[in-house]
C-alpha cells in the first residue's frame, strides 16, 4: 500500500464499483419489450440512455472527433522531420530495454489484439451492406465497393488510431524518462497542474476511468467472440451465463499474468500472440485465394493512399445515414479511450528509443501489420462473397462468428478454429493484464524505476474490476453499451491529450539544449 496513491486509487475504485452497481440495478428494473410482438426484443433504460448519448455526441461533436484524430496524425508525422527527432527517451545515453521483436510484439498485443480478430472479417463484409450515405460507395459497382470496404477498415485500424497512441505515448515517455515525473496524465500538463493536487487527482481519475471503459470494450468483444466460437465449434448454446463464466476464467488467468509482472507475464504472452497470429495469417494466405489476395493488396494500397484525405475528413454533412456514428466516430473515440492505457504501456516499454524511432515504430509498423491483416482476412472473405460461399446478410446477422465462418471452406477447419479460439483467449488475457497494469501505474504514487511494475494489490484489484465491468456492460446493453461507454469517456480525454502534446512540444527545446 505504500506506493499506492490513495485518493486516485480509492476514488477510482469506488466510482467504477458505483457505476457497475447502478448500471446493473437500472438494467434489471427497467427491462421492457421494444416490440410487443417480438419476445426477444428486450431493452432497458440503460440501453436507451447509451443509444441517446452516442447519438448526441456523434451529432454535435462528430466534427471535433474528426479534427482531433487527423490532428494527432499530422503532429506525429511532423515530429519525424523536426530538429528534435534524435532526442532519446531517457537521455542521450539511454539504451532500449527490449529488442525490436519484443517491442513490436507487445505493441501489437496491447494496441490491437482482440479488435482485429473480431472485426478483421466482419467489418469489410459489413461495409458491403450498402445504404445511402456510405462514404464513397457506388451502388451497383461491386468491384469498386469491395476495395472501398477494405479501405474503410484500414482507415479505422491504421494510421489515425496509432497516431493517437504515438502522440500521447511520447508525452508519457518524455515526461517520465526525461523529466523524472510519475506515469500520470497530470504529469503531462505542467507544474501548475501537477502541483494543484485536487485538479491533478481529478485528471488522473478521468484517465483511469477512461482506461477501464476502453479496455472493458475489448474484453466484451472478446467474450462475445469466444462464446460464439465455442458455440460454432462445439455446438453449445450461447447463453449469458456462459459469457460470465468466460469472463471469470479469463480474469483468473489475467490475474496470474499481471501478478507475474511485465517481463515474466505480459512479454511472454505477447510473444505467444505474435507467433499464433503469424501462423493464422499465413494459413489464410497460403490455403486461401493467394493470387487474388496479392492482387487486392496492391490495389487496396493505391486506393487507400488515393482516398485517405477524403475518407478521414468525411462528416456525413449531406447525408442522413447513421453509418459514421456507428463506425468512424466510434473507432476514433475507442482509440481515444484506449489512449491512456496503450500509450502509457507503450511508453513503459520504449525507454531508450529516439523520437523518430518511436514514431516510426508506433505509427507505421503496426499500421503495416493492420494493412496486411485486413488485406488478407478481408479479401479472403470478399473472395467468398464473390463466389457465393459467404453471404453478406448472414455475417451481418451474426457478426461474432464471421471469422469462424471464413474457415468453413478451408482444410483443417476445426483445428484452425480451435487455434483461433486460443489466440482470442491469449489476446483477451493480454488486454486484461496490460489494462490492469496501466490502471495500477496511474493510481500509484510514483515509478522511479523503469522496472517497477507498481503494487501487486493494485494490479489485482484492477484486473478483477475489468472483468466485473465487462460482465455488467454485456448484461446491461451488449455491444451497444460497450461502444457507447467508449464514446462517452474517449471524447473528453482527447481534449486533455491536446494540451499534453502542446506541453510536450514546448519542452523539447530545453531538452535539445541540455
Amino acid at each position: 500500500m505504500n506506493n499506492i496513491s490513495k485518493p486516485r486509487f480509492l476514488i477510482s475504485v469506488l466510482l467504477i464499483i458505483g457505476i457497475a452497481i447502478l448500471t446493473a440495478i437500472i438494467a434489471i428494473n427497467t427491462t421492457y419489450l421494444k416490440d410487443p410482438t417480438d419476445p426477444f426484443s428486450e431493452s432497458n433504460a440503460i440501453n436507451d440512455l447509451f443509444n441517446n448519448l452516442q447519438k448526441f455526441l456523434s451529432t454535435y461533436l462528430g466534427w471535433l472527433i474528426i479534427i482531433l484524430a487527423n490532428g494527432f496524425l499530422v503532429f506525429s508525422i511532423f515530429l519525424i522531420f523536426t530538429k528534435y527527432k534524435n532526442i532519446k527517451l531517457g537521455g542521450p545515453n539511454a539504451k532500449p530495454t527490449y529488442s525490436y521483436t519484443n517491442w513490436i510484439a507487445m505493441l501489437f498485443s496491447a494496441g490491437l489484439g482482440i479488435g482485429l480478430l473480431f472485426y478483421g472479417v466482419g467489418e469489410p463484409i459489413w461495409h458491403l451492406h450498402l445504404e445511402k450515405g456510405y462514404p464513397g460507395m457506388i451502388e451497383g459497382d461491386d468491384s469498386y465497393n469491395y476495395g472501398k470496404a477494405i479501405g474503410l477498415a484500414n482507415l479505422h485500424w491504421g494510421l489515425h488510431g496509432w497516431a493517437i497512441y504515438s502522440s500521447l505515448g511520447l508525452c508519457f515517455a518524455f515526461a517520465t524518462y526525461n523529466k523524472n515525473l510519475p506515469f500520470r496524465v497530470s504529469s503531462l500538463l505542467g507544474k501548475k497542474v501537477a502541483n494543484n493536487k485536487p485538479l491533478a487527482v481529478t485528471i488522473d481519475i478521468i484517465a483511469i476511468i477512461t482506461t477501464i471503459f476502453g479496455v472493458t470494450t475489448s474484453l466484451g468483444l472478446g467474450t462475445e467472440q469466444i462464446s460464439a466460437g465455442i458455440s460454432q465449434i462445439f455446438l453449445l448454446k450461447e447463453t449469458f451465463t456462459n459469457k460470465i463464466i468466460i469472463i471469470a476464467l479469463i480474469t483468473l488467468i489475467g490475474l496470474v499474468s499481471v501478478s507475474l509482472g511485465l517481463n515474466s507475464g505480459i512479454k511472454k504472452l505477447s510473444q505467444i500472440n505474435m507467433v499464433l497470429a503469424i501462423l493464422l495469417l499465413s494459413f489464410v494466405f497460403i490455403f486461401g485465394p493467394t493470387v487474388f489476395i496479392v492482387d487486392s493488396l496492391i490495389q487496396n494500397f493505391g486506393a487507400y493512399i488515393n482516398t485517405i484525405i477524403e475518407s478521414a475528413t468525411w462528416t456525413e454533412s449531406y447525408s442522413s445515414s447513421s453509418w459514421q456514428n456507428g463506425w468512424t466516430l466510434f473507432y476514433y473515440s475507442w482509440w481515444f479511450a484506449w489512449a491512456p492505457f496503450v500509450s502509457l504501456f507503450i511508453a513503459r516499454i520504449s525507454y531508450g528509443r529516439s523520437i523518430k524511432e518511436f514514431v516510426i515504430g508506433v505509427l507505421f509498423v503496426p499500421s503495416i501489420i493492420v494493412f496486411l491483416w485486413m488485406g488478407i482476412f478481408g479479401n479472403a472473405a470478399i473472395h467468398q462473397v464473390i463466389n457465393e460461399t459467404m453471404v453478406v446478410s448472414e455475417v451481418i446477422a451474426n457478426f461474432d462468428v464471421a471469422l469462424f465462418s471464413l474457415f468453413e471452406v478451408y482444410p483443417f477447419t476445426k483445428v484452425v478454429s480451435i487455434i483461433t479460439l486460443i489466440l482470442i483467449v491469449t489476446f483477451f488475457v493480454t488486454s486484461s493484464d496490460s489494462g490492469a497494469l496501466v490502471a495500477s501505474m496511474l493510481s500509484s504514487k510514483s515509478q522511479s524505476d523503469i522496472n517497477d511494475d507498481s503494487p501487486i494489490l493494485s494490479r489485482v484489484t484492477w484486473a478483477i474490476l475489468l472483468g466485473i465491468m465487462a460482465g455488467v456492460l454485456l448484461f446491461a446493453g451488449g455491444l451497444k453499451a460497450l461502444q457507447t461507454s467508449v464514446v462517452i469517456t474517449g471524447v473528453p480525454f482527447a481534449i486533455i491529450v491536446v494540451f499534453a502534446c502542446r506541453k510536450f512540444y514546448k519542452s523539447l527545446d530545453k531538452e535539445l539544449n541540455k
